[in-house]
């Protein structure tokens, strides 16, 4: 169960970064918006992405998956099955994820990025994300501390990221590598309205393409 923020607890929120997995129930604590497992993704996990990234035919996997079939959960996956490591993987990051939160469905999309998919900084209208890059640049955020939260959507007049005064400098922006593991806590987790992970897609050089995948209640 999701905790509720006490009355009189403050906005602030900020990351907690480990190098193993049990850093991401961190993400319960009342004053974290990102909890990040700076690991590295499997070898074989990476070689398999990097194939499936040159695939052509791939336009993306999305799907719900019932957790009390999470026993079968590499039918949903089928797609991937030629490449068993990245599918081991996946299905790794789905137990973990529908664990950690008691789900009954979990939400899944394997996307396939030639472009920035949110290339302006926003929120995300859920109670938490999970976001892995397997291929190209990684997810970048802002620490809550730095943002300016009437910059964001509309408040921005148009004005770019940058431009709109959304965040003091560049040097601000944080960005994860490719394999971390990252649990972002949208706006819909109960408390934490006014504190969702200021996020965005990173840019994806021309002729590349990024492997994304995300975790979603469902």
């Amino acid at each position: 169960m999701i905790p509720a923020r006490s009355p009189d607890a403050e906005l602030y929120r900020h990351s907690v970064i480990g190098r193993t997995p049990e850093s991401l129930t961190d993400i319960y604590r009342e004053d974290v918006n990102i909890a990040v497992w700076q690991r590295q993704a499997p070898h074989l996990a990476l070689r398999d992405a990097q194939e499936l990234a040159k695939n052509r035919s791939f336009n993306g996997l999305r799907c719900a998956i019932p957790t009390q079939k999470l026993s079968r959960v590499a039918d949903s996956l089928s797609e991937i099955s030629p490449y068993p490591y990245l599918q081991a993987d996946v299905q790794l990051l789905i137990e973990m994820f529908s664990c950690l939160f008691e789900l009954k469905a979990v939400g899944l999309r394997l996307t396939p990025l030639k472009n920035a998919m949110c290339p302006k900084f926003h929120v995300d209208r859920v109670p938490c994300r999970l976001i892995t890059t397997y291929r190209g640049p990684a997810t970048q955020w802002l620490p809550h501390h730095c943002v300016d939260r009437s910059k964001l959507g509309t408040g921005s007049a148009g004005l770019s990221d940058q431009d709109s005064g959304l965040y003091p400098s560049e040097a601000h922006i944080e960005t994860l590598t490719a394999g971390d593991v990252a649990l972002l806590k949208g706006e819909l987790w109960e408390g934490n309205e006014g504190a969702g992970a200021v996020h965005r897609s990173p840019a994806v050089e021309s002729g590349h393409t990024r492997l994304l995948l995300t975790l979603d209640f469902s």
